[in-house]
């Protein structure tokens, strides 16, 4: 693709995210009801109409000055000039959002501005009964009489989930201030929490009902990853395998503690690997590369992506074992920005950290939660993203933002809602349009980013969206090995156990890298990356002359690979690597002739290699 079409497909795309907070309208869906159906119908029409008459009538009253001061700031955002952005190696022109910074001095002023406004209204703000009658009304709103209707008339037990629903206000609130029902589905949201809570006994309470009320909220199709499967039975069997993970301390020690009004636990489930995706993803982090599971929160988990999945085009994946899943066939070869985007997604998700695709033009990346914030992962910032989760990319980063603060949030909510009620204009251009109660819930949210000090991290990995070469210099951390780790035992039956810590200077370099096993005790990474070789160097006092039977304990992710023994500084032997899917294994013995006494042995794998961890080597007499 020339140059020039690439701006102009990236200048398009800047102009058509901001345009409005839902992505990819389609037609208006067909809604088959009965003679039953039309009457339920009717009922949830009346319904909504009198919570918008009841809505309209809490309008509180806004100074007419203060207003005017308001609209008169944000309506100064369109003329901000655009100014010029290097992204992805090309240049386009940004008008609106946080990397111009002239849009964004002026929109300091605007929320100075809501300020005013907002403190005149906080009494009508904090109205616990006019927050849950705004909350029913968005609900209605946002599922439609209709497609209410046409759940509740499948039978008994449907309208039944669909009648607690609007009988629970308090429930009404939480659902509506996560974001409410993907799609507006709320009846299978229903089915799928109502599903999780009578499996587990936990997700009636605490952050385990949060989880799974938002989990529900967030895949209300009919089926979920298992197209055989009803959505409801596949939730109940992630909620329960991700509860042991909890119970068994797999996941991230943050899971039970992403904070907020539980927003973030909508994306702790994968949008489409299956649960032996997941388990296996688990292993390769815990068995294969530890130290990953340990890094700061930008890197930690995805991290694998930039040791293990190499950006290689044109990769042939025919040839492979069948029995692979795409996620394990990533780890053989490698692969372009996609296969990248996916195996950094499904690392975040193995262990609970909230995750989402963040795709530009051209080019796959993800976004995923730190403590600290959101943040783009192996690509552009949010706002040269085409969407997150179907959202606007930049209103996806401050909802986020802004959910940190449940109080506070709550009031951008009502005044959202109330410019429903009113049928205002839906905020465009990042909020440089719109009618005026939803463009002060916009700018709510902008305020509580501010009160919060809550700051934009940025991207992390940008540089190696398209390349496997960093610009930031990597420190190596070197770690301490307890002389426990380090010693060489033999056995009633003469077995001698070399730990692959014993080695003559165990210190990390580009390649090698020694870490601490999730079990207990040491071991080593011997990478991809790196300029040349690297050498981990063994002295051996044999007691006898004679041959002896050598394994080493492995584990690996990739096929058809071997390291290189250098014994006595004269005799090299290749020792074949098991593909062991992440497994521990040994490798098969082969045989070394060893003198009595000292014995030097070296290990080290010949260019072009792949990873493989290692814990210790063996040696059998074969007499």
């Amino acid at each position: 693709m020339k140059k020039q079409e690439v701006i102009k497909r990236v200048s398009a795309m800047i102009v058509l995210v901001f345009v409005t907070s839902t992505f990819a309208v389609g037609k208006p869906e067909t809604i088959s009801l009965t003679s039953e159906g039309k009457k339920l119908e009717a009922y949830y029409s009346k319904m909504e109409a009198d919570l918008r008459a009841e809505i309209t009538r809490l309008e509180p009253k806004v100074d007419e000055k203060k207003k005017a001061e308001f609209a008169k700031k944000f309506g100064t955002l369109k003329s901000v000039p655009p100014v010029k952005k290097v992204v992805m190696g090309n240049e386009v022109a940004v008008k609106y959002g946080p990397d111009n910074p002239a849009f964004v001095e002026k929109q300091k002023e605007v929320v100075t501005a809501a300020r005013v406004v907002m403190k005149d209204i906080d009494k009508f703000l904090i109205g616990e009964k006019a927050l849950a009658t705004m909350a029913k009304f968005a609900l209605l709103i946002d599922a439609t009489p209709g497609r209410l209707a046409e759940f509740s008339q499948k039978g008994k037990d449907e309208k039944a989930l669909i009648d607690k629903l609007l009988n629970d206000d308090g429930l009404v609130v939480q659902i509506m201030t996560m974001g409410g029902a993907s799609g507006g589905n709320y009846g299978q949201a229903m089915r799928s929490y109502t599903a999780i809570q009578k499996a587990s006994p936990r997700s009636h309470e605490g952050f385990f009902q949060s989880w799974a009320l938002a989990v529900s909220l967030q895949y209300t199709g009919e089926t979920y990853v298992y197209p055989d499967a009803p959505a409801a039975d596949s939730l109940v069997k992630y909620y329960m395998n991700y509860l042991k993970a909890y119970d068994n301390r797999i996941l991230d020690p943050a899971f039970s503690e992403l904070g907020g009004t539980g927003w973030n636990y909508r994306f702790v489930f994968p949008d489409s690997y299956t649960l032996e995706d997941i388990d296996w993803m688990r292993k390769v982090l815990r068995n294969y590369r530890p130290d990953h599971t340990r890094l700061e929160y930008r890197w930690r988990y995805c991290r694998i992506v930039k040791t293990d999945i190499p950006y290689t085009g044109g990769v042939d994946r025919s040839g492979m074992p069948a029995e692979l899943s795409n996620i394990q066939k990533f780890f053989l070869e490698g692969g372009i920005c996609g296969p990248r985007a996916f195996v950094g997604q499904i690392s975040g998700y193995a262990f609970g950290i909230p995750s989402r695709r963040a795709p530009s033009p051209g080019h796959g990346a993800m976004a995923h939660w730190t403590p600290d914030g959101w943040t783009t992962v192996l690509g552009p910032h949010f706002y040269f993203c085409n969407h997150i989760n179907g959202m606007n990319p930049m209103e996806f980063l401050l909802e986020s933002q802004a959910q940190q603060d449940p109080v506070e949030y709550k009031k951008a909510l009502m005044c959202e809602w109330l410019g429903k009620a009113l049928a205002e204009d839906v905020p465009s251009d990042y909020g440089s349009s719109g009618g005026f109660w939803r463009l002060l819930g916009f700018y709510k949210r902008q305020a509580i980013v501010e009160d919060q000090e809550i700051e934009d991290i940025g991207t992390t990995g940008e540089e190696l969206a398209e390349s496997n070469v960093t610009t930031v210099k990597e420190d190596i951390e070197e770690i301490e090995i307890s002389e426990e780790f380090r010693q060489i035992t033999t056995d009633a039956d003469g077995i001698i156990t070399i730990p692959v810590a014993a080695c003559r200077s165990p210190k990390n370099g580009e390649k090698i890298r020694f870490m601490e096993s999730i079990d207990g005790g040491m071991q080593v990474h011997y990478g991809l990356g790196g300029r040349r070789p690297e050498l981990l160097n063994y002295t051996l006092d044999i007691p006898k002359a004679g041959k002896y039977e050598f394994t080493g304990h492995v584990c690996s992710v990739t096929m058809k690979r071997d390291f290189l023994l250098r014994i006595n500084r004269r005799t090299l032997v290749n020792v074949n690597i098991p593909y062991t899917k992440a497994d521990w294994m040994d490798t098969e013995p082969i045989e070394l002739d060893l003198k009595a006494g000292a014995n030097r042995i070296s290990f080290t794998q010949k260019a072009p290699n792949k990873g493989v961890s290692i814990k210790y080597f063996k040696l059998k007499p074969m007499e």
